[in-house]
């Protein structure tokens, strides 16, 4: 199954990277949110992905991307999407240029219509890591070049590519595995319910009463849910979530913007620290997920996170090569 999905991700890789330019314009596509997706065409984003990863470690990607240009907005400090994005450009022949808020001031120094139709002029694509979802879908409704969402409040949907692929290079599969969140019903959370409807993974999320995930995200996934069959568990107990699950997930108690409620959250999140005695109830071979960066003694433990379950960092490099499938898709 896997060579035959190998065999499929090649060709089309293939077909893509020697398309030859195609005379005038064609609707944009975004990269905004993962319930915007059809499921086949995020298995094919996976496949693509398992392929450039495959390239690059036996020597190298070829330049699909040869002569372009990744603008990158920033109103957020960045370790692995600055990084991942900047590099997988470069492994593809193209570059990336990082834009921080001193340089724009995102609808403040100038208006976001305005940015997004200046650089579409300038580059063949926008990463934009920002604090309001409404920031990145204007951005896309006024650029005339892809816009992908490297993170906002509502969502992080590059994330969730990087962690499927991680999944599915550990199980061979996505399909029937049960995925478990526990911490905060926040980006990171959301855009895993929408992946797991997508994939075929049952989904279970514990969260503190108060912090469940937002309506609108739920209102969002639940068809997907429906539509997949997956069984979905919304939860206030960590044990219920995690139980029987193949895959543990948990992130920050305090997302950047929210340093403020930093001393009344802790006392509030600590039943829902990932911990040697929670992992106990996961599956056997239960894999441990964070999308770092971690607040070790928090949310999980140095026990957990560098334990024989944890592949937080092989979950972190797979941002690169996730994400090149995303460029490539779009921008070849």
């Amino acid at each position: 199954m896997f060579r035959r999905s190998m065999k499929c991700a090649i060709l089309l890789y293939i077909n893509i990277a020697t398309l030859p330019a195609r005379k005038g314009s064609r609707p944009v596509k975004h990269f905004l949110e993962l319930a915007n997706w059809s499921s086949p065409d995020l298995w094919y984003l996976i496949k693509l992905a398992v392929h450039l990863k495959m390239e690059w470690q036996s020597g190298g990607n070829r330049p699909v991307l040869a002569n372009k240009i990744l603008g990158m907005v920033f109103q957020k400090p960045s370790l692995r999407t600055r990084v991942s994005f900047e590099v997988g450009m470069k492994h593809l022949g193209g570059d990336a240029i990082m834009l921080g808020p001193q340089e724009i001031g995102l609808g403040t120094r100038e208006s976001i219509p305005d940015v997004a139709r200046v650089l579409s002029g300038f580059v063949q694509g926008i990463m934009a890591r920002v604090f309001d979802h409404a920031h990145v879908l204007e951005l896309a409704q006024h650029a005339n070049v892809p816009v992908i969402n490297g993170l906002s409040d509502a969502y992080h949907p590059c994330q969730a590519m990087a962690d499927m692929l991680t999944i599915y290079e550990r199980f061979d599969r996505l399909q029937g595995l049960k995925l478990a969140y526990v911490g905060d019903g926040n980006n990171v959370a959301a855009s895993l319910f929408e992946a797991a409807a997508h994939f075929g993974l049952d989904f279970a999320i514990a969260t503190p009463e108060g912090y469940e995930l937002p309506q609108s995200a739920r209102d969002k996934a639940m068809p997907l849910a429906e539509k997949a069959g997956i069984n979905v568990i919304m939860t206030t107990h960590p044990a219920q979530a995690v139980e029987k699950a193949h895959v543990i997930y948990t992130d920050t108690w305090v997302s950047m913007g929210q340093e403020k409620e930093a001393e009344e959250r802790r006392p509030i999140f600590a039943p829902y620290q990932v911990n040697h005695d929670l992992l106990q109830q996961a599956h056997s071979e239960a894999i441990v997920l964070h999308c770092l960066p971690a607040h070790r003694g928090e949310e999980i433990t140095n026990e957990v996170a560098d334990g024989p379950h944890s592949m937080i960092f092989q979950q972190a490099e797979n941002r690169l090569h996730a994400q090149k499938a995303i460029l490539v898709h779009l921008l070849a």
